[in-house]
């Protein structure tokens, strides 16, 4: 658990981190961009706690006890899209608050056109999304509210 400077506080299990209390808790995102200006969105299994089936920022997860962000984005990226080589660029910090959690999310981007190979452990899939489709579906319950709100917040209308 952290404060909303990222100050460690303690530590958490996951599933205290999603049981409703609300402690705030750390987390990476990755936004996957190819040279083509298309967004990498990767598809939540059937089997989450939260949001399953839905479409959801390309690499997210929580940064460990004894972690630092950059240790935790390595290895979430290492075990989900299996990305190894890319050059991640900060996007900033801000709190999520959803049904059943309270997260400070560390946002990233990369550009990256090599290949991607989903976890089939961890994923149901991904595909790249042009800005358009994106548009399209936005508010449709396609996509989980934390990719809504974060993708307006970060990029908006814009490109890369």
């Amino acid at each position: 658990m952290v404060d909303e400077q990222g100050n460690i506080l303690g530590s958490i299990t996951r599933g205290e981190a999603h049981n409703g209390t609300k402690v705030l808790h750390p987390v990476i995102h990755l936004h996957v961009f190819n040279s083509a200006g298309a967004l990498y969105l990767q598809q939540r299994p059937l089997w989450k706690d939260i949001q399953p089936g839905k479409w959801d920022t390309a690499v997210g997860g929580h940064v460990d006890f004894g972690e630092n962000v950059t240790m935790a984005l390595y290895r979430e990226v290492k075990e989900e899209p299996g990305i190894t080589d890319f050059h991640p660029e900060s996007m900033g910090t801000y709190v999520f608050e959803g049904v059943r959690e309270r997260e400070l999310v560390y946002v990233h981007k990369t550009v990256y056109d090599g290949p991607i190979q989903p976890s089939a452990d961890e994923l149901a899939g991904g595909r790249f999304w042009t800005p358009a489709e994106i548009a399209q579906s936005m508010g449709k319950g396609i996509f989980t509210p934390n990719f809504e709100d974060e993708y307006q917040k970060f990029f908006g209308t814009k490109q890369l």
